[in-house]
């Protein structure tokens, strides 16, 4: 009955070493107002300067979704008063954005579809409120510190697509380099605007604006009870009562969006040029440097599979993140064949990662894992044992050469130890043997099972193939 209407801006912190207007650091966690200075504490004469790293950084993300550069742009004052931000102004663009335009391809259930990107701006970040039993307090640390907002057109038409969408894009930031987009720490935060209209309907009805979301579970969350609300709304003949431009907040633990403030418009921010500012103008040098872009993930999954022959799906498992990218690519690089690579990337040791242990903290690094693999390709172990050498490496700060040797897993690939071995068995099995020269070519597995089992794993399959086949033809 009812089509959803989906618009999100997303708030991207920058990971650039200074704020975007002052040389104080952008490092998370510090103890509260200690990076801090006349300019990021509106201290009367300070005055702002502009962190060209930032500018570039803004470039490469527009790069990266074919938009429009704005090679000449223009600072603003968004104003309005709160006890986060010192000036009682936040200092954004408005109406020339540094990056116009631009689109996401996202894949829902196998279907692509074009996301349209509105608009990508710099903008200055506020403090933090911290509010306590019977006081609040305000930590000016992160006011200041460099945002890129990200806003979508209203293309999205179910939170699955817009889950796809943020996904997407925190790919493209964390693969570009220019955010880490850690959520838990809210340097990538979403806004969505959400309304309905009746199917067929063209016209855009009221949006509701649900703040600071910062999960995809949460995002989805949020958007499925808004859609829900506005629907019973119109269904009861409440609509108009009951969904109106305003700003929503969601509860995590309810599941519910809740009231929070009417929603400003544009005019009642008061934006005018900053004075304090001028216009930027990126130079020709700069900007050349800025669209000089790393491969993004869906570059990386058609390299794979063109050129290393990786199964498409096994390609989207390896660029999942950018640390996954790269922990393969050292692999690859040390000469470690792509399947064997891919296998034991993605199944032994994903497998073995949980508790919230990622790629990027695991216990086996790419230098250890290239060991590993470097041992089951020489014929010094088999894959069999080399799982448990792995299964030890995850409990133990070891060397693979001395895990291999404390575990007595090394292959025996001595000639004279396997013959004994072999001439044992054909002696025990001569009705088998005679089965075998017969035509029974199954015969020959039952062989090689019965020697590698009294060589109790420890002998190489492929010599005991190759003495086998010399000795019964």
């Amino acid at each position: 009955m009812f089509e959803v209407v989906i618009g999100l801006e997303v708030h991207t912190q920058l990971n650039t070493k200074t704020k975007i207007f002052c040389s104080c650091s952008t490092s998370f966690g510090d103890e509260a107002n200690t990076h801090v200075c006349p300019t990021c504490l509106a201290l009367p004469g300070a005055l702002p300067v502009l962190n060209k790293e930032a500018v570039k950084k803004a470039i490469s993300f527009g790069t990266a979704i074919n938009a429009k550069i704005n090679k000449k742009s223009v600072f603003n004052r968004k104003n309005y008063f709160y006890p986060d931000l010192p000036k009682a102004y936040q200092i954004s663009q408005f109406e020339i954005p540094i990056v116009e335009g631009g689109e996401l391809i996202i894949d829902v259930n196998g279907t692509k579809k074009r996301i349209g990107v509105t608009r990508a701006h710099l903008e200055e970040d506020a403090g933090k409120n911290i509010h306590e039993e019977n006081e609040s307090l305000v930590d000016l640390n992160r006011a200041g510190t460099p945002l890129l907002e990200i806003v979508s057109e209203p293309d999205l038409r179910s939170s699955d697509e817009a889950v796809a969408y943020l996904k997407k894009l925190h790919s493209i930031l964390r693969f570009l380099n220019i955010s880490d987009a850690n959520m838990q720490e809210g340097s990538f935060r979403c806004d969505a605007n959400v309304s309905i209209r009746p199917k067929g309907d063209t016209k855009l009805y009221t949006r509701v604006e649900i703040k600071n979301l910062n999960s995809f579970k949460f995002i989805q969350k949020a958007i499925d009870y808004e859609v829900e609300r506005q629907s019973a709304a119109w269904e009861d003949g409440k609509y108009d009562e009951e969904v109106y431009q305003e700003t929503r907040l969601f509860d995590t633990t309810n599941l519910v969006t809740r009231s929070m403030r009417g929603k400003e418009d544009s005019a009642e921010y008061r934006y005018f040029p900053d004075p304090d500012l001028l216009p930027v103008e990126v130079p020709e040098e700069m900007y050349n440097e800025a669209i000089k872009i790393p491969e993004l993930a869906e570059q990386k999954v058609a390299r794979y599979v063109s050129e290393l022959g990786v199964k498409e799906s096994d390609a989207l498992n390896l660029t999942q993140s950018v640390e996954m990218a790269r922990y393969f690519e050292e692999l690859i690089a040390a000469g470690i064949q792509p399947k064997l690579a891919t296998t034991w990337l993605i199944v032994e040791l994903l497998g073995r990662l949980n508790n919230g242990v990622t790629i990027e903290t695991s216990p086996v690094s790419s230098a250890k894992m290239i060991n590993l693999l470097k041992r089951i390709e020489d014929g010094t172990i088999s894959g069999k044992a080399a799982k448990e050498v792995l299964d030890y490496l995850m409990e133990h700060d070891a060397d693979v050469d001395s895990v291999i040797e404390k575990l007595g897993l090394k292959q025996v690939s001595d000639d004279s130890a396997i013959i004994a071995i072999i001439d044992q068995i054909l002696a025990a099995n001569a009705d088998k043997v005679e089965e075998y020269k017969n035509g029974k070519d199954k015969m020959f597995g039952f062989f090689v099972g019965q020697v590698m089992k009294e060589g109790k794993g420890a002998f190489n399959p492929g010599k005991v193939n190759e003495l086998l086949k010399a000795k019964i033809g």
